[in-house]
Parts: C-alpha cells; sequence; structure tokens
C-alpha cells in the first residue's frame, strides 16, 4: 500500500436487516490523514456503516478495503490497525480511569514499556490525570466520552472510527473532543466520525451526506455550500410562521424554514429575493429585512434530500 493509496474504500457496501436496506450501495475513498464525516439524521445508516467498517458487522454486498485488507474478506486482520468507539463505548463503570486505561493496553498487547508515556500523552489530550483513581460509572458523560476516546487511542490506531462522539456531551466536553481528534487527524491518523449535528460538519475535510442508507452528495463543506451561493436568503418578518406557509408553495421557493426568530428561505435557480418580497406582499405581513446569506449544512441537505426526490 503506497502513500497516495485510500487508506478506506468503499465499493457498493450494502448492507439488509430482512427487508430493511441500511446501507445501499455506498461507494467512496476517505485518503490517509483525512478527517471525514457521515453526516445525516437518525437512520440514515451511519452507526452501520461504522460496524462494517470496523468488522463488527459483515456487508450483504460488496466490501470495504480497510488499509488494504478486505473486511468483507478478512475483517479481522485489519482489526490492529483501527479503533472503533461506538456511542456505548464500552467502559467499566466499576473500574477506575487508570484501570480501564490498563485494561485496553491488555486488549490490545500495548508493550508495557511504552504505556507509561502514552497514557501521559493521553492525560494531557483529555484533562483526566487528576481523575486517574475515579470509578469510570462516577464521571460525567464528557468526561465518559473522554475516557473512551483515550482507551481507543492507546494503542495508536493508524485509522478511528467514532461513532456520534458528541451526542448528548456538554459543550466544554465537546470542545475538548475535538480538538483530540483534529490532534489526532494532524499526526496523520485517518478519523472517520459520523454525526446528526449539521453544524458540526464543517469541521470535516470532506463529508458523506447520507439519507436512507443512500448516499446524497460527497464533497467538501465548502463546496456544498458554494452550490447554493446566492440562492439562500434570511428574512425577519411578522407573524413569522405564517410567513413560512405563505411561502412553501410558491414555485420558485425550494424551501422555507424557521431558525430562531427569521426564516430561511431558499431559492431555486435563477430566482432572486423579489420572489420571497412579491409573495409576502399586503398588510397582513410586516417583513422588516431580506437578506442573502452563506448557506448553513443544514440547509444543504435539505436542499441535497429535495434534489434527490425529485430525481
Amino acid at each position: 500500500m503506497t502513500q497516495t493509496d485510500p487508506m478506506v474504500s468503499l465499493e457498493r457496501l450494502t448492507r439488509h436487516f430482512g427487508d430493511v436496506t441500511a446501507v445501499d450501495g455506498l461507494s467512496f475513498e476517505v485518503t490517509r490523514g483525512e478527517l471525514f464525516g457521515l453526516v445525516g439524521p437518525d437512520g440514515a445508516g451511519k452507526t452501520t456503516t461504522l460496524r462494517i467498517l470496523a468488522g463488527v458487522l459483515q456487508p450483504s454486498e460488496g466490501d470495504a478495503i480497510v488499509n488494504g485488507i478486505s473486511i468483507a474478506r478478512n475483517p479481522e486482520a485489519a482489526k490492529p490497525s483501527l479503533a472503533y468507539m461506538s456511542q456505548r463505548f464500552g467502559l467499566y463503570t466499576d473500574l477506575t480511569v487508570l484501570e480501564n486505561l490498563h485494561f485496553y493496553a491488555d486488549l490490545y498487547e500495548v508493550p508495557r514499556a511504552e504505556r507509561d508515556a502514552r497514557m501521559e500523552r493521553l492525560f494531557r489530550f483529555s484533562n483526566l490525570g487528576p481523575f486517574t483513581q475515579r470509578l469510570a460509572g462516577q464521571l460525567s458523560g464528557g468526561m465518559k466520552q473522554k475516557l473512551g476516546l483515550s482507551c481507543a487511542l492507546i494503542h495508536q490506531p493508524t485509522i478511528l472510527l467514532l461513532d456520534e462522539p458528541t451526542f448528548g456531551v456538554d459543550p466544554i466536553s465537546r470542545r475538548d473532543l475535538w480538538l483530540i481528534v483534529h490532534e489526532m487527524v494532524a499526526e496523520g491518523v485517518t478519523v472517520i466520525v459520523s454525526t446528526a449535528y449539521m453544524d458540526e460538519a464543517e469541521r470535516f475535510d470532506k463529508v458523506a451526506l447520507l439519507n436512507e442508507g443512500r448516499l446524497l452528495a460527497l464533497a467538501t463543506p465548502t463546496a456544498m455550500q458554494r452550490e447554493l451561493d446566492g440562492r439562500v436568503y434570511a428574512v425577519e418578518v411578522e407573524p413569522l410562521r405564517e410567513a413560512r406557509d405563505q411561502l412553501q408553495p410558491v414555485s420558485t421557493v425550494e424551501r422555507a424554514a424557521v431558525f430562531g426568530n427569521r426564516l430561511h428561505v431558499t431559492l431555486t435557480h435563477r430566482s432572486d429575493a423579489s420572489a420571497i418580497t412579491t409573495a409576502l406582499h399586503g398588510g397582513r405581513f410586516a417583513v422588516r429585512s431580506v437578506t442573502p446569506i452563506e448557506a448553513s449544512m443544514e440547509d444543504v441537505f435539505i436542499h441535497q434530500i429535495i434534489r434527490a426526490g425529485a430525481a
């Protein structure tokens, strides 16, 4: 395997659960040292995809090549080079922070002579140093996630698979988790992260937008947002929800949705703001401003769903 070869390559990857197709013919590549995002709502196929890449599930059809190894043919051979952190990472609540780390070091056969240096580094990343003797069951949610990530990193994997690592985590712990992940990427680790948080999608080098097991779009966040340049407007108007309902049937409006105390309105191609002001003309609505804005990743995702439905 050369430096230019992809670290992970999906080839028509498919997984059925009875009559349900959880992953539907996914094909894409993840390069070495890339922070790659699987982004989509619950039921999009993110967790199933990661579990296949981790060798926990066998694909029904297709294959994934992980570090040059076929997951369909030899999943066990790929496992030493990767770490998988599920939504409910397997911490032992009746063991201390330090005991959990030693347990996973034993599991991954980390040499005793290397453990102290590795743990010291992980404590520095995670800020768990003062809590080494605390039971894992007594940690906060964010600290449990950081301990889980530290356990996943103890054997210095070249590929890291993280399944919604910031779900239910407080903002400070979320920031700390991302700092750890970005430092791993800076050192050349290939990281694939699943998330349902659209605002996190902008962190990734490349994003695969998934819905109902299918790939809607694959590109950098910037490229995805650029596709909607000049088509998304923030509208300050009252009454807000009535204005949204007024705009939704308009043929030149692709989407109108409430964002806080404003509307985000996405227009079709070759439309301009006059479509909005015309639809809201009259005494019923008080329009304060109609301002072009940069598309959010949520705008992008909904646009891709609408486009896929129209195809």
